[in-house]
């Protein structure tokens, strides 16, 4: 038998189908509800990890940077010390005063320059071991996270292993169901859910009231729903309404209010004019 086309469906048809739509999405909420802020708790501790692990990367590039800077400043050292002995050793074959006076200047430099780079050293050196407190810390909170993440992702799994089946099943039938209602008409169903607090795009009618916000819905507007004749949405919190009957669902009545009051004062009444007999007459 071939597929009805999504327009040629009566609005009595779309309507049961977006009903039988939403039952199973609100079904699908119920399952992910199980989850509660797991799911966030996770994602939370994935972007931290993944934030600290940036951290501790830059961390290393600053250590391995300053290590190269240590091992620069040493070989700047070996060469300034060579320097020194070479210079000394030409202070012995000095012709005159103004080659000793360039030699000894040349030595003093290059002291000044194996001093400077004695300090550089030692600054590079203290920072390389900050670094390594501050990797150390950022390494312990990842480990930290890590094992969170673990513990949340199990139960996680736990949870979603439990209603996996089941949700796969609701969603293949939405997906069916989706295939049958015509595309204008399922966009603003989506959006209507969307919008909504509690994700119902469609509800029945209540006790004379939308069973979306619970405001009184008139009688002929009631009247309209039952007639299957067309869409029609609340005009207070914009869902589309169905009848509870086409919904599968048993109406239930509004209880109505004993009317006492009137019995009350005619009871009154009559006693009053037993009392006083002459008022009456």
């Amino acid at each position: 038998m071939a597929k009805k086309d999504p327009i040629d469906l009566s609005v009595e048809e779309k309507l049961k189908t977006l009903y039988q739509m939403q039952t199973a999405l609100s079904a699908i909420d119920e399952k992910r509800a199980l989850r509660g802020e797991l799911p966030l708790e996770v994602q939370d501790l994935e972007d931290e990890i993944a934030g600290l692990t940036t951290r501790v990367e830059k961390i290393q590039n600053d250590i391995d940077e300053f290590q190269k800077a240590v091992t620069q400043k040493k070989g700047e050292i070996i060469d300034a010390q060579n320097s020194v002995e070479r210079y000394k050793n030409q202070l012995n074959e000095v012709k005159n005063n103004r080659e000793y006076d360039t030699l000894s200047k040349e030595i003093e430099f290059q002291t000044l320059e194996i001093e400077l780079c004695n300090k550089k050293i030692k600054e590079a050196q203290a920072r390389i071991a900050e670094k390594q407190e501050e990797l150390a810390v950022n390494q312990a909170n990842i480990a930290d996270r890590q094992s969170d993440l673990d513990l949340k992702k199990s139960e996680l799994d736990e949870i979603m292993e439990e209603t996996r089946a089941e949700e796969d099943k609701l969603k293949a039938k939405v997906k069916d169901l989706e295939a049958k209602i015509e595309p204008r008409l399922l966009a603003s169903f989506k959006r209507i859910r969307k919008n909504a607090r509690n994700g119902l795009g469609i509800v029945y009618v209540q006790r004379d009231a939308c069973g979306g916000c619970f405001n009184k819905i008139p009688p002929q507007r009631q009247l309209d729903i039952k007639m299957h004749k067309k869409i029609i949405v609340c005009e207070y919190c914009g869902r589309i309404m169905i009848d509870p009957e086409l919904a599968g669902v048993k109406p239930e009545k509004p209880v109505e209010e004993k009317k006492t009051r009137k019995r009350a004062i005619r009871k009154t009444v009559k006693k009053v004019a037993e009392e006083n007999p002459e008022a009456e007459a």
